[in-house]
């Protein structure tokens, strides 16, 4: 037992804590730690899928594999209200919004999805990876602006996907897709000046880029004069967080 869980456990049995539930709930004191909250009525069905899923889970521990935070972030599943998900650096917690994980659903069945289940898998996955990236940013120091930090937690979710995982590719394409069918469903196509994210079809663009220029030969589908500089700018992307990651980096 290390010396934190040693002390941990000492303050757990002098406070008197009901039993080793209240104890264990604390759950480690480094890395990315997922947890639930209860679910709204109207959201039941998303934290079913998502437990079910065991999305937060997986994604949690390919983080924790490959990096080794000096603190606890944790992921945590709620009904948001509307409030929508995203990572709080005061608590130092993801917030993944159940309802974001409705209104995700409606869109993708009304695209005519043959497997809606897996495109909102997907989606979550890159989702909780670019959330991710912002906590990064705060655990590092960065000091981008709202729209470089953005864009910065966009290329650590393409990074993560496309870190030798090929299921990643097919990830970051149904993520694009999700982002046409934003862009798609806006009722104003100009871009919302409050908004701190490129438009839909930029970060969509985005990821199609970085999954050609990261496996061209393999991806000659999304061959375009257009993305003729891809492949630099995959690399640029590439190397930019793992030099910023190295502290943090297991291997």
């Amino acid at each position: 037992m290390t010396a934190l869980r040693r002390t941990a456990a000492v303050l757990c049995a002098a406070m008197l804590m009901p039993g080793l539930a209240a104890c264990a709930q604390a759950g480690p004191t480094r890395g990315f730690v997922p947890r639930y909250e209860n679910p709204a009525e109207a959201d039941r069905d998303s934290a079913r899928f998502l437990k079910r899923r065991k999305l937060t889970e997986t994604v949690t521990a390919d983080l924790n594999a490959y990096l080794a935070l000096p603190y606890r972030v944790t992921v945590l599943a709620r009904s948001c209200a509307g409030e929508g998900t995203g990572y709080d650096p005061e608590e130092h917690r993801i917030e993944l919004c159940y309802d974001d994980l409705t209104e995700e659903r409606e869109l993708i069945e009304r695209s005519g999805s043959p497997r809606p289940d897996e495109d909102l898998s997907e989606v979550v996955r890159e989702t909780l990876h670019h959330e991710a990236g912002h906590a990064l940013v705060d655990a590092l120091h960065l000091t981008p602006d709202d729209r470089a930090e953005e864009d910065a937690a966009d290329h650590f979710a393409q990074v993560m996907l496309l870190r030798g995982h090929p299921e990643g590719e097919q990830t970051l394409l149904t993520a694009a897709r999700s982002y046409d069918l934003a862009a798609a469903a806006a009722a104003d196509p100009a871009p919302d000046p409050g908004d701190e994210h490129a438009p839909p079809a930029a970060r969509a663009e985005s990821h199609r880029c970085a999954v050609y220029g990261a496996a061209p030969a393999r991806h000659q589908d999304l061959a375009t004069p257009a993305r003729a500089d891809c492949t630099a700018t995959w690399t640029r992307t590439r190397d930019a967080w793992t030099h910023d990651l190295a502290p943090f980096l297991r291997h």
